[in-house]
Formats: structure tokens, C-alpha cells, sequence
């Protein structure tokens, strides 16, 4: 990855505009267990693309609910041409969390923002938040499954069939996907010593392939992030990251909605 190239790559996504006409935003949606750092990625991108700390998207490490949240990114006198569309709660347990067809829906559109989704049963369609007839910019353009690095070979069988529900859903229906693997500096001493070294730490590099193996997203779409936390002020490598991410969700979502 290049270093120092921050103000080249802020630039780039402060430049992108969806060629399609039908669009005014591209929908991204972020899927993984309860705490893996979905919200906490929301207030990154935030950050980064203002220039200071924010947290405009709800963080709950401990929540069990479930729910949909939409966050737009906006900066001073800009509304940015992405949302993120935050799926809770995604639990290994079958009677906890988000069902598959649940979120099979909320891909394909028919799911409004705001929507208290029921782990015991799927939405109604005469229910105020199911969307009957959803036109392409209701859809999701890109889903992004997120889990935490020391946590990936952690996971249950149940949470990782669960998460490979949701790709083949997604690929089912055409929507591209990513990775982001978060928490890397607290998952490996040799990033945490310097966020430079991420592509060198033959850890993260052996987390990735186990990612991949698990979910069957190829490495090179498999993104390392450290999420900014408790940070006072943001840092240029960690952006850089950040931006890194998010260019290619703008252009996996880009051809995505041109092909529609």
C-alpha cells in the first residue's frame, strides 16, 4: 500500500460522484457479530473525511438489539454520495440476532431504515417498514462483512455459517462484497508498534487466509483497518488505511450499480 498519499486518496473520494442517474448515494452495508467494529468504522470513515474526531454512529459493544441504522456522512456544507447502512446484532445463536432472510430482504431493498428486526420471525409485508416496491437506489450496492482480527478463527460454526449465509445471499442476488478486518493493532504488537507494518505482520496475513478459507471471500478483497477509538486527533497512516477501504467499496459499488 502506498504510504504518504493520504491528500491523493481523500481527494478521491471527495471527488466521486455514481455515474448512474437513477443514484445519488451508493448503499453499503456493513454486516458481522455484535462488536466486531461496524459503527466504529462508520465514525472512522467520519473522521477521516472531516479532518477531526467524530462519532455520529451509535457504538454499543454489548448491545443484543437488533436493528437497522443508516448513517450518511456529511461535512461542512457536503453530504457525501455513500450511506452506511449498520445491520446489529448479527449473533451466532439462531434465536438471537439477525435473520438470514431478514437481511436477504434488506439487500434487495425491502427493508426501511429503522426497522426493529425479530430474531423469531421474518418482516411482514404489511408491516409500515417493508418496502413493496423497491427501486434501485433502496437496494444495497456492496455488503461488508467486518470481524475483528484475533477474533477471526474464534468464531463458531454457527456465526461463521451465518456469515457465509449472508455472502452467498448477497451473491445471489449480484451485490459485491468485501471484507474488513478491524482491530489490527490490538490483534498483532508489531502493527500496534507501527501501523507501517500491517502488510508485513505475517499474523495478520495467516488471519486473512483463515478469513478467506471460512467465509470464501479471496484475501485480496480482505481489507485491515484500525478503527480510530480513543484517539485525540486523527493520524495520516491510519487514514490511509481507512481511505484504502473505502475507495475500493466506492468502486466495487460503482460497478455494481452501472451494470443495473
Amino acid at each position: 500500500i502506498p504510504w504518504g498519499c493520504k491528500e491523493r486518496d481523500l481527494q478521491v473520494v471527495r471527488d466521486y460522484k455514481p455515474h448512474n442517474e437513477e443514484l445519488e448515494q451508493l448503499r453499503i452495508m456493513l454486516h458481522g457479530p455484535t462488536g466486531s467494529g461496524k459503527s466504529s468504522f462508520i465514525n472512522s470513515v467520519d473522521t477521516v473525511l472531516q479532518g477531526r474526531m467524530t462519532s455520529q454512529a451509535l457504538e454499543d459493544a454489548v448491545s443484543q438489539d437488533t436493528f437497522t441504522k443508516e448513517v450518511r456522512i456529511t461535512g461542512p456544507g457536503t453530504l457525501y454520495p455513500f450511506v452506511f447502512t449498520d445491520i446489529m446484532g448479527l449473533e451466532k445463536e439462531t434465536n438471537q440476532g439477525v435473520s438470514v432472510e431478514d437481511l436477504k430482504l434488506a439487500m434487495s431493498g425491502h427493508i426501511k431504515d429503522g426497522y426493529n428486526f425479530n430474531p423469531f420471525s421474518a418482516i411482514s409485508v404489511d408491516n409500515s417498514c417493508y418496502n413493496k416496491a423497491p427501486t434501485l437506489k433502496d437496494r444495497v450496492h456492496l455488503l461488508v462483512c467486518v470481524i475483528p482480527a484475533a477474533s477471526v478463527n474464534l468464531q463458531s460454526a454457527e456465526s461463521v455459517a451465518k456469515m457465509r449465509a449472508v455472502r452467498l445471499a448477497a451473491r445471489n442476488i449480484g451485490i459485491p462484497q468485501l471484507a474488513i478486518l478491524t482491530k489490527i493493532d490490538e490483534a498483532c504488537p508489531q502493527v500496534k508498534a507501527d501501523i507501517k507494518n500491517v502488510y508485513m505482520s505475517m499474523y495478520l496475513k495467516k488471519q486473512m487466509e483463515v478469513f478467506s478459507d471460512s467465509l470464501g471471500i479471496p484475501v485480496k478483497c480482505i481489507f485491515p483497518v484500525k478503527n480510530y477509538h480513543s484517539e485525540i486527533d486523527p493520524d495520516d497512516d491510519t487514514d490511509t488505511l481507512i481511505l484504502s477501504a473505502l475507495k475500493h467499496m466506492i468502486n466495487l459499488g460503482e460497478d455494481f450499480v452501472n451494470q443495473q
